[in-house]
């Protein structure tokens, strides 16, 4: 089956889905997604069952919306970020009370320009423990602080949880879990 630029374009806005979104879908950059929508450049084979398997599988946006509300009633310090771009997806208010900048500033935007020495290390080990491919759902680790008065994120220790978004997309959820005894009790 092959499906024109105006066919992408309308199940792309049924969705309402942004085309730098379906491009980390897929894989691609923004502006191919925009050269296939005016019909400039034709799907590869592998991309066209990619894009049918994510335009045929059912949006529950009603999901994604009770994940979000969850996350943002949550007692604890938890955020929710898209697990391959890092964008800031929700927020718990006891993460919020954390960070110096409105939510409103932070939503859809990636916060790894915030992240510690220990959270860019866990992520680069991410790729070897099997992490994208759904080996691994839940990684625990201990962070230092970052330094960051806009952003700050205090030593501690931290839990990642992959979660699938109803796009198909995964989401990594972001729980402080507690301060490891050596932060709480430096001198012990």
């Amino acid at each position: 089956m092959t499906i024109s630029g105006a066919g992408i374009r309308r199940m792309r806005l049924l969705r309402s889905m942004k085309q730098q979104h379906l491009a980390e879908l897929l894989g691609v950059n923004q502006a191919t997604v925009s050269r296939w929508e005016r019909d400039q450049l034709a799907l590869s084979p592998e991309q066209a069952v990619k894009l049918e398997r994510i335009f045929a599988s059912p949006h529950h946006a009603a999901a994604d919306a009770a994940l979000k509300r969850l996350v943002e009633d949550c007692l604890r310090p938890v955020h929710l970020i898209c697990d391959s771009t890092h964008r800031l997806l929700s927020a718990s208010r006891p993460r919020q009370s954390e960070w110096r900048a409105p939510i409103d500033a932070l939503l859809g935007r990636s916060l790894f320009p915030y992240a510690s020495a220990e959270i860019a290390a866990a992520e680069q080990s991410l790729e070897a423990c099997g992490w994208h491919e759904g080996r691994l759902m839940s990684l625990t680790f201990d962070t230092g602080a970052n330094g960051n008065a806009r952003l700050p994120i205090v030593a501690g220790r931290v839990t990642w949880e992959r979660i699938m978004l109803s796009d198909g997309s995964a989401g990594r959820l972001v729980t402080t879990v507690a301060e490891p005894a050596a932060f709480l009790h430096p001198h012990a």
